[in-house]
């Protein structure tokens, strides 16, 4: 498996770029920004990018979701809970002094048990609202990792005081579906530095 880590935009969101060795098709995890840096981590990977997943809907996570459904075809994926929150973000980076051209709808919705497959590698799909209602975390269950979006952090929890979040239903999909994961897991946040399972429950402040 690929992973390439790619800080974007202006809040220093992570994209992360997740590559099947054997098919060189990939999958972009949120695009928040920069898409030319996007495009060129694929270029030398030499991967085709055949799907984008929204972890959540938030202008940081999207800001070149545009630019890139433009440039690769890729099929837009995220939960069923925000594909109506994804195309306002443009208005919503207005509001917070930024700019970002507006995402185009999602192709497809997903959901909890959901598998997407790109070339061999399969992420699985968990619903994990608490930092939006439809934020969803992905599990590459053969190479033990996790992308979390803005659910989990190196010592800390993606923010609950958003439209749709809630600090109950966070700390207790964080205790239910990534705690419940072998200590050597490796969390991919959405922000930061990554992390392992083990680290998180042991010394995370918010446990």
């Amino acid at each position: 498996m690929i992973i390439e880590t790619l800080p974007v935009g202006p809040l220093e969101t992570n994209c992360y770029i997740a590559g099947d060795e054997a098919t060189h098709k990939a999958a972009v995890i949120d695009p928040g920004g920069d898409a030319q840096l996007i495009l060129k981590a694929l270029a030398k990977h030499k991967l085709t990018c055949v799907m984008i997943i929204i972890t959540h809907s938030h202008f940081d996570h999207v800001g070149a979701l545009a630019e890139l459904k433009e440039k690769t075809g890729a099929e837009v994926v995220i939960h069923a809970d925000e594909k109506d929150e994804l195309t306002m973000q443009g208005e919503m980076a207005k509001m917070f002094g930024m700019r970002i051209k507006n995402p185009p709808p999602a192709d497809r919705t997903i959901e909890e048990g959901d598998r997407l497959e790109i070339g061999n590698l399969v992420l699985e799909v968990i619903h994990t609202p608490g930092h939006s209602l439809g934020s969803v975390c992905l599990i590459a269950r053969a190479a033990k990792k996790v992308f979390a979006g803005d659910l989990l952090f190196a010592g800390s929890i993606g923010q609950t005081d958003f439209p749709g979040g809630s600090f109950e239903d966070l700390t207790h999909n964080v205790r239910t579906k990534i705690f419940t994961l072998g200590d050597d897991w490796e969390v991919f946040p959405g922000h930061g530095p990554s992390t392992t399972v083990g680290r998180e429950r042991k010394t995370n402040p918010f446990f």
